[in-house]
């Protein structure tokens, strides 16, 4: 098992360019992640692995090994699953990605209780609203909100979100509130950007059809809730999926800023590398994550 230990680690060190980076995704010290590499290059006599100023290259020989150590971790990971499929006991590492806000509110707190009717499975849940390369990265699952671009993956569509844009009472009263669509571009609207971002116009919903918007604000950021936060302080109109500010618009410190013409939905689902959907667990935890969250998307 050691042996099979260090193919993990060298794999996920040249996936992730870094010993840090390799180890930690495998609970590891970066110490002991680098004397797992160092047991495989004394074990062949070769280096494996290159520094540059910048990170961590596979020589020409570490390629050759990674293409073929890379088939082997999956081959057995592919046995675990077809064994734990048998005996109804899933295992494993079960590796979930999901936009910030939607991961602390949605997926974050149902956790515990997975892993409390499954204890084999060690669940490593990974916050960012910004792009996952979800094979680079070795994610089973990703969680999503909007339309799945990556057609080399396997989406499934969980449910529609419905969206809406609002601002506080105090910022409609200061700027005025907005009649049609097109008042928009007069008012500062807080976007949620980063690099590749498609969020640089919103699409409402009005009686001729999805209308596209260019809109602008003075600041924006790659966290939603930073933009939640900028809202509530009266700084702007935000475009937030309903579930997220819907305390917010009950307690009267948001209201809802043209409610005749909402955002287009999004589409809340999970994208599945296609390696991954014989393993039980992968299919579990999704199956878990729809059934619990039904109510909250109604």
């Amino acid at each position: 098992m050691p042996y099979l230990e260090s193919l993990r680690v060298f794999v996920r060190v040249v996936e992730l360019g870094s010993i840090t980076a390799g180890g930690r995704d495998l609970r590891m010290s970066p110490a002991v992640a680098s004397n797992r590499i160092k047991d495989l290059e004394t074990r062949y006599g070769v280096r494996l692995l290159n520094r540059t100023t910048r990170k961590l290259v596979p020589t020409e020989v570490g390629r050759a090994f990674y293409d073929n150590a890379r088939r082997v971790i999956e081959t057995l990971d592919e046995a675990e699953a077809v064994v734990s499929g048998f005996s109804g006991m899933p295992h494993g590492a079960l590796r979930v990605t999901a936009p910030l806000g939607l991961g602390r509110r949605l997926i974050a707190p149902l956790v515990p209780k997975f892993c409390d009717e499954y204890p084999g499975v060690e669940l490593r849940l990974r916050l960012s609203d910004r792009n996952v390369d979800i094979i680079a990265d070795g994610i089973d699952l990703a969680f999503f909100l909007g339309e799945p671009q990556d057609s080399a993956l396997k989406w499934r569509r969980i449910a529609e979100c419905r969206r809406a844009l609002v601002a506080t009472p105090g910022y409609l009263e200061q700027h005025g509130r907005p009649e049609r669509p097109e008042d928009l571009t007069a008012h500062n609207c807080l976007l949620l950007r980063y690099p590749r971002s498609p969020e640089y116009y919103w699409v409402l919903q009005t009686p001729e059809g999805p209308q596209k918007l260019l809109v602008n604000g003075r600041f924006d950021a790659d966290d939603g809730d930073v933009l939640s936060g900028w809202a509530l302080e009266g700084r702007g109109i935000v475009n937030r999926p309903r579930y997220e500010v819907a305390e917010h618009l009950a307690a009267g410190r948001l209201v809802e800023v043209l409610p005749d013409y909402p955002p287009i939905p999004s589409q809340f689902g999970v994208l599945t590398p296609h390696r991954r959907l014989q393993d039980p667990k992968v299919r579990l935890f999704a199956d878990f994550i729809a059934r619990e969250v039904r109510g909250v998307f109604a």
